[in-house]
């Protein structure tokens, strides 16, 4: 049975297993940014206690929003991660939204992605959010059905910084 937890150093094996598997592809609500290095035991120690930090109490660069980090797991193994942004910027609210969300390769097809996005909208439910933004690739038809199933109902697809973006609002 999967679980959400908090990021954590325990699994980096599993994680590092992971990033093989997304190769060069972007990991999307894992909270990666270009300067993380990941390749020492203390830049993944550091990078998962950024993640822990970054919810309301740390300080964000202007470009960023405060957001909670949650590693999709199951026996002991990184499966994908799922990210709740408390708000929006202009960046976000034109493609990204609040929640974003990635399930490795290996694990993909099993209903994890909208397992989990159905665990995180109960969370920002209970946080006070009365509806949220999701957004995914036009192509990716997987997410897009995800989104839907979850109750999103499609705002508009047009161009963004992430490129031709499907723009969906669930109304918790």
């Amino acid at each position: 049975m999967p679980e959400l937890i908090e990021p954590t150093v325990e699994l980096r094996d599993s994680f590092l297993e992971s990033s093989r598997e997304w190769g060069d592809e972007h990991q999307d609500g894992a909270g990666l940014w270009e300067a993380d290095d990941l390749t020492t035991a203390e830049g993944f120690a550091d990078w998962v206690e950024r993640l822990r930090q970054q919810s309301d109490s740390v300080e964000i660069t202007p470009d960023r929003v405060p957001a909670t980090y949650w590693w999709i797991v199951e026996d002991g193994n990184y499966l994908g991660a799922i990210t709740l942004r408390h708000a929006l910027n202009e960046k976000l609210a034109a493609g990204g939204g609040h929640i974003g969300y990635g399930v490795r390769p290996s694990a993909r097809g099993r209903g994890l992605a909208t397992w989990a996005l159905g665990q995180v909208l109960d969370r920002a439910r209970a946080r006070g959010m009365d509806r949220v933004m999701v957004s995914c690739d036009d192509d990716n038809v997987a997410s897009a059905r995800t989104i839907e199933r979850n109750g999103g109902v499609l705002q508009d697809v047009g161009e963004t910084w992430l490129g031709l973006t499907r723009r969906y609002w669930i109304e918790l």
